[in-house]
């Protein structure tokens, strides 16, 4: 019996087996590999698990060109809102608009996985599309990239990074890509994000690189839990192929049909660009799953708590947010324009003090531009958080906010190139690549696209002309500049007309794309040469204000950070001389110096010059504080007013620095500021007609302008002209050589 009953249950547990076996053959193999790669494959819809049954288009052939359109733009803001959501699709069924007036009935279309719905009645598959890691932004660093081979060192792994440049001649360190060592299908781009984290999506490039032309065109994508076990991401019983670049620039995003949960992801290339190598830059898309016991993520998390509107602002939606805080700070804001840009958008700008719209006696200019790349949107984002923060601030009554709006003029202009910030808008954060939008409607680069007076100024200088024939300060525009014809941007003589227009006294443009605050010069003094520190009379000064921004920049003095791209700035406290980096001649900051009073500096304020919405919060809190102490820095050296000896300002008088060969004027009311180190300087006051006037001002350590004002008189000559003019008697002119010849005539015929 007892064996009997033994064959019973053996038997049963053979049949039990089979049954197994059998479900095992219908169930995909993946299961049986990995018990938490189920979740790999499905997704969570309505406490529903679904999976992915309908074919998505593949490319056959390994080396097979690609036939898409990897340059197509996406509608506004898809790219860059981690919270846009697609409509559910639903078969037969209809569903309600959001202001319920109609009902559409929509069927489910399945896309190929490129593809992105751009009319109305497509829908996508995916429900929702998470933000990008961090590649391009370096949130993701170097020990979290892995790779199959590499080529050589400067093309690892740790430059698969969206993107990234190389530099103008490549080497072993810094070159602009990932790529494999061998050319064939079993090689792999690896990320590991750490932790659980549900990816929807991977961007693509080919190598930066002005001599090799490398991209891959299709590639396959890989997910792990434990980086052994490697599953697919498939197409029915068939792995699935994304098709990718067709040339080496234009990003290409591939979103997945259904999101997939791991920690580890794989692109895995299938074909190339036949006459190249396998090359690659990515970002990935991915939310990552609630883990509160994740150390990692708590560590470098970043939370503001300030309440503004983190996002990016179309042209009107920039508008209207600036209408919305002079409404709300009537008292302390005022908007205006400069003028327009090419495609006609007006350059708006806000000013911020305590009486907008007047010059106060005594009191400083200052200036924030953004912008004059299209493309680098991250400094017209910031200039717009810091004018919501600064009213907000204002009216909670913060005493450091308030000073700096009491006595200071504040002007804000957060898009200098409009035109172009439409265009890269257009695209989308992820999308725009590394230059669409630059440049201005008619193709000029805005920010080096003033007159070079750093050529004329040298010139002078060599010829001995200084201050005889020419000044050392306030250089004239060249006129073949001012032609109509001249290659200059509207918006670029929309800007020279409002520096001249206000006496600045110190201004930063923000620019992206690296971690860095560049001051003048921009131009090397020594013709051809790329590279060459050139500093001007105020160095000094010019270092100081550089490291004000940088010192308190979350990141750019940071020594353990990553380089952006290839160059390692923390080396250098985060700052560098314009013409040390890259020569560029007719710079916005070289132009400020040499024809205006205005000091100005470059900051690139991140290395993503397009970041995710999902980023702002961080980026405003790596540079808020930097914004702030940087505008206090306009009130660091000397100020005053220069008077006749009836107490009349005098406006264009000259206050020169003894050792310092760079002279500032004073403004329409006599008043002036001298930007100025710590220390004892002699100080001279002068202007013409009137006489001289010199004496000792020192600048101390603490904040605040020392103040030194000027009384200087009219000299004799200029009395006797003023006199003879009142009266129309104008005195006679002789030149030396005709009046000597005149005596020589008298006295040869007085002798005769």
């Amino acid at each position: 019996m007892t064996r009997q009953r033994l064959r019973v249950l053996t038997l049963l547990a053979l049949l039990g087996l089979l049954v197994w076996l059998a479900d095992l053959g219908f169930s995909s193999a993946v299961e049986d590999e990995d018990y938490y790669m189920q979740e790999l494959l499905t997704r969570d819809q309505d406490n529903q698990v679904q999976t992915l049954e309908k074919p998505v288009a593949s490319i056959p052939d390994r080396h097979e060109h690609p036939s898409q359109n990897s340059g197509k733009k996406v509608p506004k803001g898809k790219a860059e809102s981690s919270r846009q959501t697609d409509k559910t699709p639903a078969d037969e069924k209809s569903v309600k608009t959001a202001n319920k007036k109609t009902e559409k009935s929509k069927k489910s279309t399945l896309k190929t996985p490129n593809s992105i719905p751009e009319a109305e009645g497509q829908v996508n598959l995916v429900k929702e599309e998470c933000p990008p890691m961090g590649l391009e932004t370096l949130k993701i660093d170097d020990f979290q990239l892995h790779a199959s081979t590499i080529k050589r060192y400067g093309l690892g792994a740790h430059r698969g990074r969206l993107n990234i440049q190389a530099g103008l001649y490549e080497d072993d360190l810094y070159d602009g890509a990932w790529c494999a060592g061998r050319d064939d299908p079993l090689q792999w781009f690896e990320v590991d994000a750490r932790r659980l984290t549900k990816f929807t999506g991977v961007i693509t490039q080919g190598r930066s690189s002005l001599w090799s032309s490398d991209w891959v065109t299709s590639y396959k994508v890989m997910v792990s839990n434990d980086s052994h076990t490697w599953i697919t991401l498939k197409n029915g019983s068939e792995d699935l192929i994304f098709l990718a670049n067709r040339e080496k620039e234009i990003p290409v995003r591939n979103i997945f049909p259904v999101p997939v949960v791991a920690r580890y992801i794989r692109v895995n290339p299938n074909s190339w660009f036949p006459i190249g190598s396998i090359c690659m830059r990515v970002e990935i898309l991915g939310c990552p799953m609630p883990d509160p016991n994740n150390y990692y993520h708590r560590r470098n998390e970043v939370i503001t708590t300030d309440d503004l509107d983190f996002r990016h602002h179309s042209y009107k939606e920039m508008r209207q947010l600036m209408k919305v805080v002079n409404e709300m700070c009537p008292n302390i804001t005022r908007i205006y324009n400069i003028g327009k840009s090419h495609g006609g958008l007006k350059l708006y700008a806000i000013e911020i003090t305590d009486n907008p719209g007047e010059h106060e006696v005594g009191e400083p200019e200052f200036r924030y531009t953004a912008g004059s790349h299209g493309n680098e949107v991250l400094g017209r984002e910031l200039i717009l958080l810091l004018m919501q923060f600064m009213c907000l601030e204002y009216l909670s009554g913060n005493q450091r906010v308030r000073h700096l709006v009491e006595e200071t003029r504040i002007h804000l202009l957060p898009s200098v190139n409009p035109d172009g910030y439409e265009k890269a808008f257009e695209a989308g954060s992820e999308l725009s690549g590394w230059s669409l939008g630059r440049w201005s409607n008619d193709g000029i680069d805005i920010h080096h696209n003033f007159p070079d007076l750093n050529s004329i100024l040298w010139e002078a200088e060599a010829k001995k002309w200084i201050p005889r024939k020419m000044l050392n300060h306030h250089v004239a525009i060249p006129e073949w500049y001012l032609t109509k014809n001249a290659s200059v941007a509207v918006e670029t003589r929309a800007l020279i007309a409002w520096m001249e227009k206000i006496s600045f006294v110190l201004g930063g443009n923000l620019q992206g794309g690296e971690l860095v605050v560049t001051f003048p010069y921009d131009k090397t003094r020594s013709q051809g040469v790329t590279r060459e520190p050139t500093s001007t009379p105020d160095d000094h000064v010019f270092r100081w204000l550089a490291f004000s921004y940088a010192s308190t920049h979350r990141l750019m003095t940071d020594a353990n950070r990553r380089v952006c791209h290839t160059e390692d700035f923390a080396k250098e406290d985060g700052t560098i001389n314009g013409a040390s980096w890259h020569t560029a001649a007719g710079s916005l900051n070289d132009f400020s110096y040499l024809h205006t009073n205005c000091f100005e500096l470059s900051m690139y304020v991140g290395c993503d010059k397009f970041p995710h919405e999902s980023e702002l919060p961080e980026e405003w809190e790596n540079n808020r504080e930097s914004l702030l102490v940087f505008m206090e820095q306009v009130h660091r050296g000397i100020k005053g007013v220069v008077r006749d000896l009836q107490g009349r300002p005098i406006a264009n008088a000259t206050i020169s620095v003894e050792g310092i060969s760079h002279d500032v004027c004073t403004a329409a009311d006599g008043d002036y500021w001298r930007l100025l180190n710590p220390g004892e300087y002699r100080v001279t006051a002068r202007a013409e007609g009137y006489s001289l006037s010199t004496k000792k001002c020192e600048v101390g350590y603490e904040m605040g302008a020392t103040r030194c004002d000027f009384v200087i008189g009219r000299t004799n000559l200029a009395r006797i002209k003023e006199i003879m003019a009142k009266f129309n008697k104008q005195p006679m002119k002789i030149p030396v050589r005709r009046l000597q010849a005149q005596r020589s005539r008298e006295r040869r015929l007085g002798t005769s």
